[in-house]
């Protein structure tokens, strides 16, 4: 088979994936649904005060959108497995860990970017005002890619599992905690007006990181897998 352009091959995939999703919008919800859900649970529990809940929303959205995130990532790749695509995907002789990279790309734009569009809303709901907005989009951004990512790497190595769930919930959650720990205290950190170039940075190194080695590390899971 003739190996496509790189470029061309990933924007195949992710339209595919896009067109697919839009037939199983209600399983493309669900980790929407979750992060509202939990969210909106702890004003309920703690109470109204805006201080209070200021307080603490840097943790509550970072928790929320790391379940939010283990909620979708069991069904990245075990539909393509369980129909045969992904054993032809292996076969084709294109670059597996570009094409499932580019399924992770897709995943992120599905499940990933709505959280971060979705922040905002119920960021009111915490306290946060307009003037750290802008921090926590942007951490979101590279948080909830990263986590997308590491999603992707526990999905691959629990894909031949018939309950794999929770098996990859404990082989992720060790690989996601940096994540949480730098995004909450950056937007801790610039809520309370401080520098908060350190903990970007390190959340930059380990989305760049997860971006190089992530795609490697999910074909040679895979590839077992369909073995």
């Amino acid at each position: 088979m003739t190996e496509l352009p790189p470029f061309k091959l990933a924007g195949l995939l992710i339209a595919r994936d896009l067109r697919l999703a839009a037939r199983r919008w209600d399983q493309v919800l669900q980790p929407l649904v979750f992060f509202v859900v939990v969210i909106t649970l702890f004003p309920l529990a703690i109470g109204p005060e805006l201080s209070e809940l200021r307080r603490i929303a840097p943790g509550i959205l970072w928790v929320a959108a790391m379940l939010a995130s283990l909620l979708a990532a069991d069904a990245l790749f075990r539909p393509d497995v369980e129909d045969g695509v992904m054993e032809q995907w292996v076969l084709s002789g294109q670059p597996l860990p570009w094409m499932l990279l580019a399924k992770t790309v897709a995943h992120w734009m599905l499940t990933g970017l709505p959280l971060v569009v979705m922040a905002p809303v119920v960021a009111i709901g915490l306290g946060l005002g307009s003037d750290g907005w802008s921090l926590m989009l942007l951490t979101l951004l590279l948080g909830t890619a990263t986590l997308s990512l590491l999603g992707g790497i526990g999905a691959a190595l629990t894909v031949g599992l018939r309950r794999g769930n929770m098996l990859m919930a404990l082989l992720v959650l060790p690989l996601e905690v940096p994540v949480l720990i730098f995004g909450a205290r950056a937007l801790d950190m610039g809520l309370h007006g401080e520098l908060v170039t350190g903990p970007i940075s390190l959340m930059t190194a380990i989305l760049l990181m997860a971006l190089v080695l992530g795609p490697f590390a999910m074909a040679a899971a895979i590839r077992i897998s369909i073995e």
